[in-house]
């Protein structure tokens, strides 16, 4: 049985399977053309977008508050649904803008300063990178990023030693999936680790939500992370975090805001208790309803049921391409994602991306100033990357693989 989308659990995923044909009927986007750039910005649904249009001439007609009022039950699902997601609680849901102002939110309210360390893995995005090292030229924190293994996986001996050795508070910030390549990183395994030994855990989760089944009391983390345009197919401006209970204790937000704060006297103010103390009160209410639908249809058709199909519409592009005369796969072994990139011999992959564009495919090039700890140690200058969703399917894949094949052609004639 289908679970409906009225209650905000789960699909039962032994019973449910991706039907693709009512997805793409479903999602405007597919029409004339073949989108690989999930990791990029999933295609909205017709659902999606109604929700965000609806409220926009909402607000039109009757104004930015009073409509917020009319729909404040349905923002407070958006939470439940979340949490539902996350297999969390509604409370420890946090909402913003972006993954990246969540990430910001979360170490803003830590407040690591000199003595402090964070360990991190070479997969981190450019934006987390970035902060952490404002945070060690600025702020004095120690930062040390921690090698990879054999299997391009965050190298977890390494890690036991780094984190042993750190001093002050420690935090790992970890990485699910990474922007630069199918890599799937031992997020639990990481979590274990910095649990064992007193350290706080901060998951960037970005480019797995929404294609892998994540269950954050499986995973153990303290905080997690995501955004709402990617995987979950959400609107842009959209992101969501997990907090566990207590994580913030006696801390409280760097910044606190009258949507988590009360400000209670002359120089006294309380913080919301739960994670809502690192929202803004100020937000796209519509994109918010609209994220909220996605949510529910991720929820509906089963995270389970579209892991096993986005994993394996990854697995079989990234066989299929590395049999192409001409083509290099360029993720680690530890690839088990519906992400997949690659290099074509002499061609740039912003090249690769754009004749591909040309015959109606969707692809971007990941270039090194996105992942310097990754593919800039490693030598590529860009990657050429896709990631298929639950709206793709075997044709899709073959006409993928036949327009990279004529590009390495058109290259050698």
């Amino acid at each position: 049985m289908t679970i409906g989308l009225e209650d905000g659990t789960r699909a039962d995923p032994a019973t449910t399977e991706i039907d693709v044909a009512a997805e793409r009927s479903r999602t405007a986007g597919t029409a004339g053309r073949h989108y690989f750039n999930a990791a990029g910005a999933g295609l909205v649904s017709d659902g999606v977008l109604e929700a965000v249009v609806t409220h926009l001439r909402r607000e039109q007609r009757v104004g930015g508050y009073e409509a917020a009022n009319e729909v404040a039950d349905d923002v407070a699902a958006v939470y439940t649904s979340a949490a539902a997601l996350l297999g969390a609680e509604a409370d420890e849901i946090a909402l913003f803008d972006s993954a990246t102002s969540g990430l910001r939110g979360v170490f803003d309210a830590l407040r690591l300063g000199a003595g402090d360390t964070v360990v991190a893995p070479r997969s981190s995005y450019v934006s987390q990178a970035l902060r952490l090292l404002a945070m060690q030229r600025h702020d004095d924190v120690r930062l040390v990023v921690v090698p990879s293994d054999g299997s391009g996986a965050m190298d977890l001996e390494a890690l036991d030693r780094a984190v042993e050795g750190a001093t002050g508070r420690v935090v790992v910030s970890a990485v699910h999936v990474p922007t630069s390549s199918g890599l799937v990183e031992p997020v639990a395994e990481i979590a274990a680790v910095a649990r064992r030994h007193g350290a706080l855990s901060v998951v960037d989760a970005t480019q797995s939500v929404g294609q892998i089944d994540i269950d954050v009391r499986a995973v153990d983390c303290d905080a997690l992370v995501t955004t709402g345009r990617k995987f979950l197919r959400g609107p842009r401006g959209t992101g969501m975090a997990y907090l566990r209970r207590g994580t913030l204790e006696g801390i409280g937000a760097w910044a606190p805001d009258v949507r988590g704060a009360v400000w209670t006297g002359e120089d006294e103010w309380t913080m919301d208790g739960t994670a809502r103390q690192l929202e803004t009160w100020e937000c796209s209410v519509a994109a918010r309803l609209g994220l909220g639908v996605a949510l529910r249809e991720a929820l509906d058709r089963g995270p389970a049921a579209t892991e096993a199909h986005l994993v394996g519409l990854g697995s079989r592009l990234r066989e299929a391409l590395d049999g192409l005369d001409g083509v290099t796969v360029a993720d680690p072994l530890a690839s088990r994602s519906a992400i997949v990139t690659f290099t074509v011999d002499g061609v740039a992959s912003k090249e690769v991306s754009a004749r591909l564009r040309q015959r109606r495919i969707d692809s971007i090039s990941v270039p090194a100033s996105h992942a310097q700890w990754d593919l800039g140690a490693r030598g590529l200058p860009s990657v050429v990357r896709v990631s298929p969703h639950v709206y793709n399917d075997d044709e899709d894949v073959r006409i993928l693989l036949d327009g990279v094949a004529d590009v390495v052609a058109e290259v050698r004639a």
